[in-house]
């Protein structure tokens, strides 16, 4: 019995405020629809004409504006690629440095070790 009253009082809120405000919201949508369509139905020669020349001058600002975007990625790669290339000679530097301090600590324990091995 409680489970149809439920049903019965989520079916009367839905008849009475969730219908209505789709309603609202679809005539909305509506009237926004046959307003364009009725701008072009009037005056279809120059929104075609507009959109005609509009399209390709659009196409072509993207264009450039795509193939600068790509220059730059390139340039910005480049400067990237370069700051790789002197880091790695870097650290190649800094790892030389460190295997010949190793070299010279370890011929130097080889010796320590020498000496206390004779006794």
């Amino acid at each position: 019995m409680r489970v149809l009253e439920n049903l019965n009082t989520m079916v009367y809120e839905t008849n009475d405020q969730i219908l209505p405000k789709c309603e609202q919201v679809m005539h909305d949508d509506l009237n926004e629809a046959l307003k364009r369509c009725h701008q072009i139905c009037i005056n279809p020669l120059s929104s075609s004409r507009n959109s005609f020349y509009n399209f390709p001058f659009s196409s072509q600002l993207q264009t450039d504006t795509l193939m600068a975007g790509e220059k730059q990625r390139l340039a910005h790669w480049e400067m990237f690629m370069k700051d790789q290339h002197n880091k790695r000679a870097e650290v190649d530097e800094e790892h030389r440095k460190a295997m010949e301090r190793l070299k010279e600590q370890y011929a130097e324990m080889d010796k320590d070790l020498a000496k206390f091995s004779s006794f």
